[in-house]
């Protein structure tokens, strides 16, 4: 009987741990997407130090990349560190880069137990870091929220194994799964609330990209224009095989207040190219495709990811959208759909390929859906 009464007592005391760690984890990813499009090349780290039950530390990853999640949240911690949890969303570096190793910033803290979401998979880090925490005595638990935690830090696994950025790909389509009135018009699809969200989403990626018939089109800007998040605008990319894209574009005049990157081809004419850099644009040089389409995509990519992108949002248009998914470059898809018909003449939302390449596609599932006032975003990601 004494022995049953201590087995309840035990297993319930573990059920609350594993909801502490939970509950405290969840904080440690909100944290950590505060950061997201801001820190690139290196992820977006939420870390919360917790010491009977009370949290004496938050931090997350700083703009630029540093300082890290963990030291800034054992920075706020101070001296109620030693003897504290620690909870991370991604492993903490064992190597030193541009700065010291976060594992041994823990350490020196005097962390008694640390609770990791994910191994990281550079192989600069690749479990050496929990391996170091471990050999300092230090009880290290991994795998909470893991899969939360990958999907934070999609951008910075995709460029650690693939050498390229995750692919996010933003469609607004009418009823009538168009997204563009005859003629290539720009026409207003969804409402003010997918607007905010859309602008949101911008904010949290590290570049947006679209091509020169949408540049053309639209004239647009491509920064984030909710208030007080101006300084959040995501690296703008143009995919100019040509070079047409005017000097008095909006995108050409904001170049010096938001980066613009035009992707053109190693054929592109050089004046051109010495006009956009006067005015403040970086033109980048890749590979054509063997057919007479447009830049190598993947050598796009490439190329962004030895920026230091790790996530891209793929914003237009038609076109540009058909090319990422015929070649299996899109990871994630933001479908966002009108109650209106835009009719039969308008734009398709990907040109050639109908939009069940995704719909209903093996190679996507759907991974989240809610209403944004009279429209519906669905969510799709690789499968």
């Amino acid at each position: 009987m004494i022995f049953r009464i201590l087995e309840d007592k035990l297993a319930a005391q573990a059920k609350q741990s594993r909801a502490a760690d939970l509950r405290f984890m969840q904080l440690a990813l909100q944290l950590g997407r505060r950061g997201q499009g801001r820190t690139w090349p290196n992820p977006a780290v939420g870390a919360v130090v917790v010491k009977d039950g009370v949290i004496v530390g938050r931090g997350w990853t700083q703009p630029g990349g540093r300082p890290h999640g963990e030291p800034e949240a054992l920075r706020r911690a101070g001296e109620a560190a030693r003897g504290a949890t620690l909870y991370v969303t991604l492993e903490p570096c064992s190597h030193f880069g541009r700065s010291p190793p976060c594992a041994d910033a823990v350490i020196a803290a005097g962390i008694a137990r640390v609770v990791s979401a994910i191994e990281d998979p550079n192989p600069e880090v690749g479990g050496q870091g929990h391996a170091r925490l471990r050999a300092a005595g230090i009880a290290v638990d991994v795998g909470t929220c893991a899969e939360e935690a990958a999907r934070d830090h999609a951008g910075h696994f995709r460029r650690i194994s693939d050498k390229r950025p995750h692919v996010l790909l933003k469609l607004a389509v009418s009823a009538d799964d168009k997204i563009g009135a005859v003629g290539y018009r720009p026409v207003t699809i969804t409402g003010d609330v997918v607007r905010t969200r859309v602008h949101l989403l911008r904010a949290q990626s590290d570049a947006i990209l679209i091509g020169i018939g949408t540049a053309l089109a639209d004239d647009p800007v491509l920064t984030c224009r909710l208030p007080g998040m101006e300084a959040r605008s995501p690296v703008r990319v143009v995919l100019d095989r040509a070079l047409r894209l005017p000097g008095d574009s909006r995108l050409v005049h904001s170049a010096r207040q938001t980066p613009l990157w035009v992707m053109t081809s190693e054929l592109a004419e050089a004046p051109a190219a010495m006009k956009l850099g006067a005015a403040g644009a970086q033109v980048m040089r890749v590979a054509d495709t063997t057919s007479p389409r447009g830049l190598d995509l993947l050598a796009v990519l490439h190329a962004l990811a030895e920026k230091g992108i790790t996530k891209v949002m793929v914003e237009g248009g038609a076109r540009v959208a058909s090319s990422f998914v015929a070649a299996d470059l899109v990871d994630e898809a933001w479908l966002l759909r009108a109650p209106e018909p835009v009719g039969a003449d308008g734009v398709p939302a990907l040109h050639a390929l109908p939009l069940a390449a995704i719909t209903q596609s093996h190679a996507f599932k759907v991974c989240g859906s809610e209403t944004l006032g009279k429209d519906t975003l669905t969510i799709y990601e690789r499968a």
